[in-house]
C-alpha cells in the first residue's frame, strides 16, 4: 500500500488558532473532518490522524514542535509509518501568493518559511512536495510578523472555507495521481 505524510506547519496553543501562520493546520484538520477522522493529541512531536483513501494510507501529522522545528517531527513521522520522501507534502502560509491561491512544488528552496528550512536542514534534501497557501502580504514595512500571526480579515473569512476545501480536493490529487498531474490542476495564480 501506499504511503503519505500530509504535514500541516502551523504553531501549538490557542494563541496561534485561526492565524495566517496555521494555515497548514486548518488544511489537514479539514482533511480529517472530511474523511471522518479524529487527531490523536498524545503522539510522538505531535498530532496524528490515519485515513485509508482508494488504497493509500495517509498520515495527517500537525508537529508540535513549533513552526520552526518542524523537521524534527517530519523525519520521525516519515520514519514511523515507513513513507518515502517523495510521498511528503508540507502545508504552509506563502506571503507570495494572493489570498487562497494554491501552488503545489516537488522540491525548491524554503523560500524563506522557517518551517520548510527545518525540515529541510533535518531531512537534508529539498526533494518532498509543499503546497503553499497564499496568504497574500499586506502589511507595512517591519509589520511581517503580526501579519503571519495575525487572524484573517472578516472579508478572508467569508471564502476561506472555499480555498480551504480545494487544498484538501488537492491532497486527495496528489495522494491518488501524483504531484505533476495535481499541479496541472490545481496551480493558480488567483485565489
Amino acid at each position: 500500500m501506499n504511503s503519505f505524510l500530509i504535514t500541516g506547519l502551523g504553531n501549538i496553543g490557542d494563541e496561534y488558532s485561526g492565524t495566517r501562520h496555521n494555515i497548514g493546520f486548518d488544511v489537514v484538520d479539514a482533511c480529517a473532518l472530511k474523511w471522518g477522522v479524529k487527531f490523536d493529541n498524545n503522539r510522538r512531536y505531535g498530532a496524528v490522524a490515519e485515513h485509508s483513501l482508494k488504497g493509500r494510507k495517509i498520515v495527517l501529522l500537525k508537529p508540535s514542535t513549533y513552526v520552526n522545528l518542524s523537521g524534527k517531527a517530519v523525519r520521525y513521522w516519515l520514519q514511523e509509518a515507513n513513507i518515502p520522501i517523495f510521498h511528503l507534502l508540507a502545508v504552509l502560509d506563502d506571503l507570495a501568493l494572493p489570498f487562497g491561491a494554491l501552488r503545489i512544488k516537488t522540491f525548491g528552496s524554503d523560500g524563506g518559511h522557517n518551517g520548510l528550512k527545518s525540515i529541510q536542514e533535518i531531512l537534508q534534501s529539498t526533494n518532498y512536495s509543499r503546497l503553499r497557501f497564499g496568504i497574500e502580504s499586506n502589511f507595512p514595512k517591519g509589520g511581517q510578523v503580526q501579519y503571519v500571526l495575525g487572524k484573517w480579515t472578516e472579508a478572508e473569512q467569508k471564502t476561506l472555507p472555499e480555498h480551504i476545501t480545494k487544498a484538501v480536493e488537492a491532497i486527495e490529487s496528489f495522494c491518488l495521481i501524483g504531484a505533476e498531474r495535481t499541479m496541472n490542476m490545481y496551480n493558480t495564480r488567483k485565489g
